[in-house]
């Protein structure tokens, strides 16, 4: 387990660090407790921190509560308060401040690794509970609301690299599908074209048969070129059934990041372009704003 540890004094923190070490934690040592905070929104596999109540400049108590912010957001983490006094208002304080377990300073060994062993199934169980939130179970991909949390994210970071692009992808005559084929071959076909997008970028399904990936350092030509790519692979699939393989396309609409831009003008861009790409034909690509299409692979 990755663990942050906080305590004004450099003996504790060794102390403390002997014990984990050799049980093959990776610990990380601080006695300034702002830089603690600072390193622990950095890291996000930090799962655990062990903080005593006397530390400075931010108060123990001030940094749980941080540091609890910080792990609500969207990643587990575990919080272990340490004290030298040990009495029920001083509990209170810290479980109402964000921490988990509070533990005598300094601990002994058999005492601290019981304690993160309760860490560690509390953070499994914390993990296990945002997987579930934020993915999509039919396809494994990020669900709408985790998708739109990401976008976001890639958003404030176009804002300096200059370079995003959205891709919304659509499958062609789904309804079809389901009808001749029933909704078991119509989840395998949304299973399969989950895989064809999956890793390429930051790829959700937004609903349906419907599915968005975005393209961080791309621009127009190089979204484009994927979204064709993306294309030809669609009509290559071929999904078992009792009547016989199921062949299909896939329509797409392309936009890119502009200066000031938001994720809602983004996608919007996106949705209308594939909207063009769904009327004008299906099984093809259309850039937003251009009346360019990408010629269909022969």
């Amino acid at each position: 387990m990755h663990i942050a540890i906080v305590d004004s004094s450099r003996v504790v923190l060794k102390l403390i660090a002997g014990l984990l070490e050799p049980r093959g934690h990776v610990v990380e040592l601080f006695t300034d407790s702002s830089e603690a905070l600072d390193y622990l929104a950095k890291q996000p596999s930090v799962r655990a921190l062990i903080t005593s109540l006397e530390v400075r400049p931010i108060s123990g108590l001030e940094l749980c509560w941080s540091s609890r912010l910080i792990g609500d957001a969207n990643r587990p983490l575990s919080i272990i308060v340490m004290s030298s006094t040990r009495c029920t208002h001083t509990l209170a304080e810290a479980l109402d401040s964000g921490a988990d377990d509070f533990i005598e300073k300094p601990p002994s060994a058999e005492e601290l690794h019981a304690r993160l062993r309760a860490a560690e199934r509390l953070t499994t169980m914390q993990a296990a509970l945002i997987r579930l939130a934020e993915t999509d179970p039919l396809t494994g991909l990020m669900n709408r609301r985790a998708f739109m949390s990401r976008a976001h994210d890639a958003v404030t970071h176009a804002g300096t690299s200059g370079n995003l692009a959205a891709v919304l992808l659509d499958i062609d005559h789904f309804k079809r599908i389901n009808d001749a084929h029933g909704h078991d071959i119509g989840d395998e076909v949304i299973k399969a074209v989950a895989t064809l997008i999956s890793g390429r970028g930051i790829a959700g399904r937004l609903g349906g048969e419907e599915f968005s990936l975005l393209l961080p350092e791309h621009d127009l030509d190089k979204a484009m070129v994927v979204a064709e790519r993306l294309r030809r692979r669609a009509l290559g699939l071929r999904i078992p059934a009792e009547k016989g393989p199921v062949k299909l396309s896939c329509s797409f609409g392309v936009s890119t990041w502009r200066d000031g831009d938001t994720v809602d003008g983004l996608l919007k861009r996106a949705d209308v372009a594939l909207y063009e790409a769904k009327t004008t034909g299906r099984d093809r690509v259309v850039a937003s704003g251009m009346e360019r299409l990408l010629s269909k692979a022969s």
